[in-house]
């Protein structure tokens, strides 16, 4: 790293500490706060892809319900408006996690992924929401010959499992994508691909709007507690009587202080560059646009806007007791290391390029590293959310399977594992920001020195933590 950390800096000296998604949209007004008190049947908690899917989909299963969305900012501020935005038909993060914690369920969750997709694409054609949707497919890349076997394993996952993808040798990916140090790769080539999710966001927000949601903007849940039949909301200027209560919210401002017991919020960061010149983009090829993610122990995953700009992402980090907006996310150190794999994939690149925008952002990562839910008031208050990846796509089954746990509804699906069982405890602080500490330093340098580390990496993963998945 220190010999690039020069160039890195260079690279970074013009650059936005924001996310591109919402630096690249006109700005709008919010909805109104709440300043009357009211009754709904369902009072959603969240404005980001969670709690929007959760409303559309509420207002689509019956109409007349009334259903009234809260949001602590303003909507898409939180995780919905950060991510990479690739899009996957899997619903827990990946086939291969899926295996992991339900092996016995992988190929109806793998059927119920497509079945979401399909749900998903018909909801942005129903409701004409553009959002720079592009189906390019998405595609594991091996980092020298080293992530080869794992490259082998995901193609192999993919067929068992009915997707529709390839094999490709280290002349056919860098065929794709032209980077010198891509070995191998397995893409799968429908149902997945990337979208502009912040754009994503506001037609959530809109179809929402059209179907009746009565949606708040800085309105922030305070406390809640059962009065009679119903849970009572408190907000800052009013409160608000529900019938149920659906959390879709972050852990550490969801409402309980049980639920950050399960789930940590482990930042992650993203860069992104100026748009590319046509010349630019002729050196790396990547014609099918695929959302692409690598073998790395640290793994990197990277992307192209609309307007040809490198997404590039990864660098995990945790700040003690949760912290969600530390200062020095603002700043070019904590990105150094993503800018100098940056320049080790597309070295082609490294002396011409510039990164308009860098920005990190907590992700609710759990020992499942995909949703669950938790349970208040009998029943009536449900939690959904522990969405470590490709939640853009997964938070739509995610809200789906929350509504109907909340209203009791006899579908199959509540009745899977994944769906009656919770991840397991994370340590408190000041355990949690130690073993955080080692465990990010043990991965940021695992690959150039391995040692004690892959010892302490393996017993992480043993605890329940898939952290190099």
């Amino acid at each position: 790293m220190a010999d690039n950390s020069k160039q890195a800096l260079q690279a970074l000296a013009d650059t936005r500490f924001t996310t591109y998604w919402l630096d690249s949209l006109e700005a709008v007004d919010d909805e109104p706060y709440l300043e009357h008190d009211l009754a709904c049947d369902l009072l959603i908690v969240g404005g980001g892809f969670c709690g929007l899917w959760a409303a559309i989909q509420a207002k689509q299963q019956s109409p007349s319900r009334d259903v009234v969305l809260i949001e602590a900012n303003s909507v898409a501020n939180g995780a919905s408006g950060r991510p990479a935005a690739i899009m996957s038909t899997s619903v827990m993060h990946g086939i291969d996690n899926t295996e992991r914690i339900f092996p016995e369920d992988v190929a109806e969750l793998e059927r119920l992924g497509r079945e979401n997709m399909d749900g998903f694409k018909q909801t942005i054609e129903d409701y004409q929401i553009d959002c720079d949707i592009e189906w390019g497919g998405e595609m594991k890349v091996a980092i020298g010959e080293a992530g080869l076997p794992k490259i082998e394993e995901e193609y192999q996952l993919y067929l068992k499992y009915g997707h529709d993808a390839i094999s490709l040798d280290q002349a056919g990916v860098q065929a794709e994508i032209n980077s010198p140090i891509f070995c191998g790769g397995a893409w799968c080539r429908q149902r997945s691909g990337t979208v502009h999710p912040g754009k994503l966001v506001r037609g959530l927000k809109r179809a929402a709007l059209e179907l009746g949601v009565q949606v708040y903007e800085n309105t922030p849940h305070q406390t809640n507690r059962r009065k009679a039949s119903r849970i009572l909301v408190e907000t800052p200027r009013a409160t608000i009587m529900a019938r149920k209560v659906l959390l879709a919210t972050n852990a550490w401002a969801a409402g309980h202080r049980h639920i950050s017991r399960r789930v940590a919020a482990i930042r992650d960061r993203i860069v992104v560059t100026e748009p590319l010149s046509d010349a630019q983009m002729q050196k790396i090829g990547w014609q099918h646009r695929q959302g692409v993610y690598d073998t790395r122990t640290q793994l990197n995953y990277m992307r192209l806007t609309a307007d040809n700009r490198i997404l590039f992402g990864g660098r995990l980090g945790y700040f003690f007791g949760n912290n969600t907006d530390p200062t020095h996310d603002r700043t070019p150190q904590p990105y150094l290391r993503l800018v100098g794999s940056f320049y080790r994939t597309f070295p082609q690149l490294a002396d011409e390029i510039r990164f308009s925008h860098a920005w990190s952002g907590p992700i609710g990562l759990t020992t499942r590293m995909a949703v669950h839910y938790q349970k208040y008031h009998g029943g009536d208050m449900v939690y959904a959310g522990g969405y470590s990846g490709f939640g853009v796509t997964a938070t739509r089954f995610g809200a789906r399977i929350g509504l109907a746990i909340l209203d009791q509804r006899d579908i199959p699906e509540i009745h899977m594992q994944f769906a009656q069982t919770l991840p397991n405890y994370i340590p408190p602080e000041p355990f949690r920001w130690l073993g955080a500490q080692v465990t990010m330093y043990a991965l940021d340098t695992l690959d150039e020195k391995g040692g004690w580390r892959k010892h302490w990496v393996s017993m992480v993963q043993k605890m329940g933590f898939p952290i190099t998945l």
